[in-house]
């Protein structure tokens, strides 16, 4: 029946929406947004040096308090809309499309406010890197980079592959994404870190069980790029022919380029423009950002959670996917497990991003 399943929808709005009040009281949220407000209506607070960033930081935190009072109550009245048109078939239809429009708008909603990282909002690149295992391996990092971009497309980000290193038998060595779009780093920093996968080998002619090894490494661009200064004298630029399908001028000259740092030897390196100075321009994007990250690194004086370096080895892993002897994917950072598989391999991560950014938040 229509009107079952309308309060059964409601149900689980109410218990998002409670879990959105929840977070926004433990997070002291609303106590900040009280005193940033207090601040403005100071009498000496014009005379503040850095009222712009304050009156900017009110404005953000205003945006999402008024939202959230709005779905809250919204909520209240698709309840009272449900018991007044308990009876007329047509009113439910319509409300069961404006319940599901809700629930969009709630999960919406929900993204924004766990973005509290300082670069959430920034996009990001995405590295790609097959551990030790060869064929198996390469696959699994193949896998992983399909996956993305699935991710993308469903979250609508713009994905570019910047770089890629193919496998000699299957799958890809190595791959670089440049992620551009709203929350793109908020997005990604969850999957930072190794990824397990057990599975029947295809390339086994005796069908055993295999496990394979990739590790991901997300960087956000840093916005400010002359803020990461970069003496060239401490740059060594190579030239190589792409390696990638590419199109007939990519793959008949040395436009690909290659950057390592010498202080610090980070190596970055893009293949996909058509010229080796629009290659150069985003290498040298991706080595300020990986600079940029080292210096948190060291300013924080420990390695956080979502830029922790990790081995692609057994038990360093962040995400377990196992297609047998069972079907599972279990993060073993908040224990959220998925019996589907496919559904995540083909993009469907949300569930285990908002999970992990709750946890981090």
């Amino acid at each position: 029946m229509l009107l079952d399943e309308l309060k059964e929808q409601l149900k689980i709005t109410d218990e998002t929406t409670k879990l959105l009040n929840a977070f926004w009281l433990s997070n002291q949220k609303e106590e900040h947004y009280k005193a940033l407000a207090a601040q403005t209506e100071d009498e000496q607070f014009w005379q503040k040096p850095n009222q712009a960033s304050i009156l900017k930081e009110l404005q953000a935190i205003r945006a999402q308090r008024d939202r959230l009072m709005h779905l809250v109550k919204m909520q209240e009245e698709l309840h009272e809309m449900v018991v007044l048109f308990s009876h007329d078939e047509k009113e439910l239809e319509k409300l069961m499309l404006e319940i599901r429009e809700f629930k969009k708008q709630l999960g919406e909603f929900k993204i924004t406010l766990l973005m509290t990282g300082e670069h959430d909002f920034s996009n990001c690149f995405v590295s790609i890197n097959a551990g030790a295992g060869g064929t198996e391996s390469q696959d699994w990092a193949n896998m992983l980079l399909r996956m993305y971009i699935r991710f993308c497309e469903r979250e609508k980000l713009n994905a570019s592959i910047i770089d890629i290193t193919p496998g000699e038998e299957a799958g890809i060595k190595s791959a670089t994404l440049f992620v551009k779009g709203d929350n793109a780093y908020g997005l990604f920093r969850s999957e930072h870190g190794v990824h397990r996968l057990v599975r029947i080998s295809p390339f086994d002619s005796n069908k055993r069980r295999h496990t394979s090894f990739s590790g991901v490494t997300v960087t956000p661009e840093i916005q400010d790029a002359q803020a990461i200064t970069i003496d060239p004298k401490e740059l060594r630029i190579d030239t190589y022919r792409s390696s990638g399908a590419g199109g007939q001028h990519v793959n008949k000259t040395d436009s690909a380029v290659r950057i390592t740092h010498l202080p610090t030897n980070i190596v970055v390196q893009c293949q996909n423009e058509r010229s080796q100075t629009q290659n150069k321009e985003t290498a040298l994007k991706m080595l300020r950002a990986k600079l940029a990250q080292k210096q948190q690194e060291e300013r924080e004086a420990y390695l956080s959670s979502n830029i922790t370096k990790s081995k692609a080895e057994w038990g360093s892993q962040i995400r377990s996917y196992v297609l047998h002897p069972y079907k599972m994917v279990k993060d073993h950072r908040t224990d959220y497990e998925s019996p589907q598989p496919e559904k995540i391999l083909d993009g469907e991560l949300l569930e285990f991003v908002e999970l992990y950014l709750m946890q981090s938040s």
